[in-house]
């Protein structure tokens, strides 16, 4: 049960960082918010709170829902984290714009079974 409820928080954190991704995404143009330091990596910061959260899930979660690549995310995570000279905004754009919304979709689906 404990477990069960730490993987529901954690899908609720990446869903609030999406959350977050898709606002920036709606408000703003590619260029402010690739282009303006404090949105710039304050997207990066979403983005690193969904790798960490992916990597807190549970390794049966992750497991049981394989048809989500969990790695990548995290490597993900620990390029922006450890690698941060290294960051691509080309890279991030294509996160942000392409794998964002299909990760949403399965997050989504799996959160939304968790309370039925």
């Amino acid at each position: 049960m404990r477990e069960h409820k730490r993987d529901k928080e954690r899908l609720e954190h990446i869903l609030d960082a999406i959350k977050v991704i898709e606002n920036g995404l709606a408000t703003y143009s590619k260029e402010e918010l690739l282009d303006t330091p404090l949105f710039y990596y304050g997207l990066v910061k979403q983005v690193e709170i969904i790798g960490e959260a992916a990597n807190l899930l549970t390794i049966e979660f992750r497991e049981s829902h394989s048809e989500v690549d969990w790695r990548p995310i995290v490597n993900m995570r620990n390029v922006l984290v450890h690698d941060y000279i290294h960051i691509s905004k080309d890279i991030l754009w294509v996160t942000l714009t392409q794998d964002i919304p299909e990760l949403k979709k399965h997050i989504e689906r799996y959160y939304d079974k968790m309370n039925s």
